[in-house]
């Protein structure tokens, strides 16, 4: 005969209330982590003069006065540096997917010489603080006379220096089944043709990391681009904000706040738009 089951003592119940607080917890943090950016949008709607005296986020008076100034404050529309930023990072964003694909497809599939150890030596170059090469290669470009172009910045791409997308798109070339490479070999291709139709439609998770990625490292890079842009008509969106800010007199914070704001835009677009590529090229390279 089945006993009677006992109720369970009110301490010894789950709480059903956890998931509430675990998302209350998140979105807690989340704005906590957000409000230096609420906070600069909500001065950048402010006048200039109220932007450190009423710290709060709802701005007792609102106007675009900040927008329309900081367009115009610089020698040139603030327009003429997004399209420079935006030159320098398309240029950038091209250079590493050709470059590093065929690094990672020759690392993932082919045989050579030394093999292993040169892609223990391209592995090192990731633990290679950026600041140990800045001083030689300025040097370097300075002897070619390229300094004040934008090729110091979009040259290192071409030849395949960043050793982390590399390492991300060879582990994600060896997922694929070597059973496609060899069908297309008993079909009569070589390796570019497998390399271009068969390898690279399915690293498309891999390629959108990569692009998204040194989208936003390119587009927010201040020390490259103050080092090797001196010109005022090269300057990019990090180096013209930056001129907003004058340690000998008073600085156009308003100003650079609405510009500040402008110049999230394309990242936040750029983002959104391969958000799903990115997840997908994250989880299947091992890098969880």
């Amino acid at each position: 005969m089945a006993t009677p089951s006992r109720p369970i003592p009110f301490l010894f119940r789950p709480f059903r209330g956890g998931r509430i607080v675990r998302h209350a917890l998140l979105i807690g943090f989340g704005l906590v982590m957000l409000y230096p950016l609420l906070w600069m949008i909500s001065s950048s709607f402010k006048p200039e003069d109220l932007i450190f005296r009423q710290p709060g986020l709802w701005p007792s008076e609102v106007t675009l006065e900040n927008y329309t100034d900081g367009w115009t404050a610089l020698k040139h529309p603030f327009g003429y540096y997004l399209w420079n930023s935006a030159v320098v990072t398309g240029l950038s964003v091209i250079a590493n997917l050709v470059a590093c694909s065929l690094a990672a497809y020759a690392f993932a599939r082919l045989e050579f010489p030394l093999k292993k150890l040169w892609f223990t030596l391209m592995l090192g170059g990731i633990m290679l603080p950026y600041h140990v090469t800045i001083v030689p290669q300025y040097i370097m470009f300075s002897k070619l006379d390229l300094i004040n172009t934008i090729w110091p910045l979009v040259m290192p791409k071409v030849l395949a220096t960043d050793a982390f997308f590399i390492f991300l798109m060879v582990q994600f070339i060896r997922t694929l089944p070597r059973e496609l490479d060899e069908a297309a070999e008993i079909d009569g291709a070589g390796y570019w043709r497998i390399f271009i139709r068969v390898v690279m439609p399915l690293c498309l998770p891999a390629l959108a990391t990569t692009a998204i990625f040194t989208f936003i490292w390119t587009w927010n890079d201040f020390l490259s681009q103050l080092l090797y842009l001196n010109n005022p008509d090269n300057f990019t969106v990090p180096v013209a904000l930056r001129t907003f800010l004058d340690a000998s007199s008073d600085s156009s914070w308003g100003p650079m706040f609405a510009m500040s704001i402008i110049a999230l835009g394309p990242i936040f677009g750029f983002f959104l738009a391969g958000q799903k590529y990115l997840i997908r090229g994250i989880s299947t390279t091992g890098l969880k």
